[in-house]
């Protein structure tokens, strides 16, 4: 499995947000320029985020977009699934498999559910807020 830039930009966009929620919208472009991403590309995954409810979008000159939940509300899981759609290591575990298409022998297959556990515990027991700790411990700490 391999998270695509779409997925990681989506992380540090969703931590941008939260680290600079001051009650007031953040703008596309300031996220770009602090985050050195493309404003087109951000402005792809703000709108699967506005869409999927993740993100409020506010118009006008004062506009931007703001995290509609709190931090600790956003698995890192249920953002990374969004941007990037299932996240099983193979074809089979996948949520729409058909049980038919199914070649792999019974050893390959109990590796495969244990490394798909292991990846679902690590990505959904993670939240954005746990994000934001981190970063602040690392000692790049985003406060205005």
């Amino acid at each position: 499995m391999r998270i695509s830039t779409k997925g990681r930009y989506a992380l540090r966009m969703m931590l941008d947000l939260a680290l600079h929620d001051q009650g007031e919208p953040v703008r596309v472009k300031d996220i770009a320029a602090r985050e050195d991403i493309s404003i087109k590309y951000l402005e792809q995954i703000v709108a699967l985020l506005v869409r999927a409810g993740y993100l409020k979008s506010i118009r006008g000159p004062q506009g931007g977009y703001r995290l509609v939940k709190t931090p600790k509300e956003y698995s890192l899981g249920s953002i990374l699934r969004l941007t990037e759609g299932s996240l099983a290591p193979v074809e089979s575990l996948e949520e729409d498999a058909d049980p038919a298409d199914n070649t792999e022998n019974a050893a390959t297959m109990m590796f495969w559910q244990k490394l798909n556990q292991a990846i679902k515990s690590v990505v959904d027991s993670y939240t954005l807020e746990d994000l934001m700790d981190w970063q602040m411990q690392a000692g790049d700490n985003y406060v205005i």
